[in-house]
């Protein structure tokens, strides 16, 4: 790729059709690079190299559309809602990727057109903060924008990814919250205040929450610590329900990714969380139910699964 192009995309994430023309590319030399499938047009008049594109995930080629909207956009713009989650490196699971959502700086009506979605909204102190020295609007009101557009679930996972990472507080949402009286569409977001916690540690962990919630089940307490008879700690398992005796583990890549040792094979992983597993009954007497994401897909026979163990170990 040609190294001032190149140098773009590393600034801005993407160049534009203005700035390939500006040091000598003709239109025809553009269409014939992506058509070759050198360049790659992010939306039209935006570019990225071909192989970052086709190498990219879902969540990174999302976050290369909303850089490309910030940049052509003609009036100064915030990234907000769901683009400023991507921003911020949230998770983007279960929200809706269609657009980008720029609010606009100069309290103009917005308008939806072309892969964006502009936003007209007042601007408290605070709210807008730098992220990469791009205007991105700050975590809290983030948090409170997702509940606006997404539904409980989709919201829940970013509130509480933000807790955990230390990017708010909940004492910060709802302070922020108590001044949104005039925001519309935010019937969700009470409940998504109420049910957060940073002591969730994924995604996964969140929608194993949410689905008990959801489905009436016990609430879990989350990162219960495991002493054995000496009061050394054994294990922290992901959820329990002590009075049930009953305990969750949720297995997804993060766990793999965050809890593997240096140079511990996969195999080897497995059979050291077998162990602990063991270890955790032997000394609690509970019952253990392992989730994964293939049993999220189909949360109704999940419910069932929980409570049915429930009711055995009672």
């Amino acid at each position: 790729m040609d190294p001032r192009l190149e140098d773009l995309c590393l600034r801005h994430g993407v160049f534009l059709r203005r700035e390939a023309l500006a040091i000598g590319y003709s239109d025809k030399a553009i269409d014939r690079h992506v058509r070759d499938g050198a360049w790659c047009r992010v939306r039209r008049g935006a570019y990225v190299d071909g192989e970052t594109w086709r190498t990219a995930a879902r969540d990174e080629r999302y976050r290369l559309h909303v850089l490309a909207a910030m940049r052509q956009s003609r009036t100064p713009v915030v990234a907000s809602h769901v683009s400023a989650v991507a921003l911020h490196g949230g998770p983007l699971w279960g929200l809706d990727l269609r657009h980008a959502h720029l609010t606009r700086r100069d309290a103009r009506t917005g308008r939806k057109e072309a892969g964006v979605e502009q936003h007209r909204g007042r601007l408290e102190d605070g709210d807008v903060v730098e992220v990469d020295q791009r205007a991105v609007m700050s975590a809290t009101r983030t948090a409170l924008e997702v509940s606006t557009v997404s539904d409980v679930e989709a919201a829940l996972c970013v509130v509480d990814d933000f807790l955990r990472r230390g990017l708010t507080t909940l004492t910060a949402l709802q302070q922020r919250y108590d001044a949104m009286a005039e925001w519309p569409c935010t019937l969700h977001t009470p409940i998504v205040l109420r049910l957060a916690s940073p002591l969730r540690e994924s995604v996964g962990e969140t929608r194993l929450f949410h689905l008990c919630w959801r489905h009436h089940l016990p609430a879990p307490v989350p990162q219960v610590e495991i002493h054995d008879a000496d009061g050394v700690l054994v294990a922290r398992v992901d959820f329990a329900w002590p009075e049930l005796g009953v305990f969750a583990e949720f297995d997804g890549r993060e766990k793999y990714r965050r809890f593997r040792r240096p140079g511990e094979s996969l195999e080897d992983f497995i059979v050291r969380e077998k162990q602990r597993e063991d270890r955790v009954r032997e000394i609690t007497g509970w019952r253990c139910i392992r989730v994964t994401w293939r049993d999220l897909r189909d949360p109704e026979r999940l419910a069932r699964r929980i409570r049915g163990l429930m009711t055995a170990a009672a």
